[in-house]
């Protein structure tokens, strides 16, 4: 089970409802693991190594579905990457190739248990990079001195990568690099694309960068998401650094002047962007074509987790409907809305028979402004339904974060260390806050709702694994 306490979690309110929403939920979570997937698609057969297939190869790409590597010409295997979870795909290597593994160095988000053998691992911050992050590349950086052309690369790039893969230009500090992120993406509520224009641009690493320093080894590059498009990996990538980045300097000032911006950003990072030196522009497709570097997908279609998850509430007895496969709105406004729309359709009927689940997926956003709580998107946006489903009979909302964490988490006073991956919610959420004394609108308002949730036995608990999406879930019961 990737839901540590199921039982805690359905122990209390519409107990049937509430079931019904974490084993959807368990579902979803359990198609998060990269690990049987990579072993679909890389295979060790003596002295040969295969590498690909015709499902996990970008839609477009003009080269073979499959490489095969032969060992006997190969020096050493190493495998470089960075993102939530990212380990879990990189035990798939290991157990794959074994001590045909030379080395190699990744980096997962502080708070992960560390789980590879051959492969050396810096747990570093997120969202907000610290100094491990940087020690982390900086390890990296030194491990990719010795390839040669000889040697296998496989890089392995998970959401999360853009804070954890950080190491800043000459003349911006890590603080610099901190305050950005935070005026950007906590303060203001930019998305990350808007915020990688900027961040790709004060980076050694980010927006293909990273690329660079495999040179001139024979590379693979794995991403830990759904297959895309060639062409769009190639020409509209920004977050996957190990591919060309589309942005230019000017791109990431025009950035600054759309979110208004230019007085608070470090000045150090505003002097970089507008000297924007062409040396240090980052990767480009038409240098990554030369690398003649590969490209493949370890998932196998554009949202696993939905697509298990819908599978499980149909098994359920449940009708199942998709609200939103790519849902980006501030957290706590996106639950709101289903909490009303989950309203509506269990007093009034319509869209959807019952009993029914209605699902979301994408990428929620949390704008925290000065508010310095402990929360994270999913638990705001489940917080969020409860109030608006509250005295409800029929209703159960729940959301997580696959990769078994959202937020940065805290330490309760005994010490222990916590990390919530988002919370499950009913009608009798409201009700029973009050009685127990948790200011619920208060914590959505602090963006303290970890704390809350923990109290209320609705925060879930969850074991790590890879970053893939955000998955909403809403139980309604006839």
């Amino acid at each position: 089970m990737r839901i540590t306490n199921a039982e805690t979690l359905t122990s209390h309110g519409n107990r049937r409802a509430r079931k019904m929403a974490v084993d959807i939920l368990e579902a979803g979570l359990q198609a998060a693991d990269p690990c049987e997937n990579t072993k679909r698609i890389i295979r060790l057969e003596g002295s040969r190594l295969f590498v690909g297939s015709a499902k996990s190869k970008p839609s477009g790409d003009p080269g073979p579905d499959q490489e095969v590597f032969d060992l006997e010409q190969i020096r050493g295997i190493y495998v470089f990457g960075a993102g939530k979870g990212v380990q879990y795909a990189a035990k798939a290597l290991e157990d794959i190739c074994g001590d045909l593994i030379s080395g190699g160095h990744v980096i997962d988000k502080k708070g992960t248990e560390i789980i590879l053998d051959r492969i050396e691992v810096t747990l570093g911050g997120h969202p907000l990079p610290d100094q491990d992050c940087l020690l982390g590349c900086r390890r990296i950086l030194e491990l990719t001195q010795k390839l040669s052309k000889d040697d296998l690369v496989f890089t392995l790039a998970a959401n999360g990568i853009s804070s954890l893969l950080t190491l800043p230009a000459a003349g911006i500090s890590l603080e610099d690099v901190r305050r950005l992120t935070h005026i950007m993406q906590l303060q203001k509520g930019a998305p990350t694309a808007d915020l990688n224009a900027i961040r790709n641009h004060v980076d050694q690493l980010k927006g293909g960068r990273f690329s660079r320093y495999l040179q001139p080894a024979k590379t693979v590059h794995l991403l830990v998401e759904h297959r895309k498009n060639y062409n769009d990996l190639l020409y509209k990538n920004l977050w996957l650094h190990t591919l060309p980045d589309f942005t230019t300097f000017a791109d990431a000032l025009e950035v600054v002047e759309k979110w208004q911006v230019r007085k608070l950003l470090p000045p150090a990072v505003i002097r970089h962007l507008e000297e924007g030196r062409p040396e240090q522009e980052t990767l480009k497709a038409a240098e990554f074509k030369k690398m003649g570097a590969r490209i493949f997908s370890l998932m196998p279609g554009r949202n696993v987790l939905l697509e298990s998850a819908r599978r499980a509430a149909e098994k359920l007895g449940l009708n199942s409907l998709v609200l939103a496969e790519n849902l980006q709105a501030e957290a706590s406004q996106a639950g709101f809305v289903i909490g009303e729309i989950a309203n509506t359709i269990a007093e009034e009927g319509g869209l959807i028979p019952k009993p029914c689940a209605l699902f979301t997926a994408g990428e929620l956003l949390t704008t925290l402004g000065e508010e310095t709580g402990v929360g994270g998107r999913n638990q705001e946006y489940a917080a969020a339904a409860a109030l608006k489903i509250a005295g409800s009979t029929k209703i159960a909302v729940g959301a997580v974060d696959s990769d078994g964490t959202d937020g940065p988490g805290a330490i309760l006073q005994d010490g222990t260390r916590f990390c919530l991956a988002g919370g499950v919610v009913d009608g009798q959420t409201w009700p029973r806050s009050q009685k127990l004394g948790v200011d619920l609108k208060e914590a959505i308002k602090r963006h303290n709702t970890s704390y809350a949730l923990l109290k209320l036995g609705s925060g879930v608990e969850a074991t790590p694994n890879i970053s893939l999406d955000d998955l909403g879930v809403v139980v309604i019961l006839d």
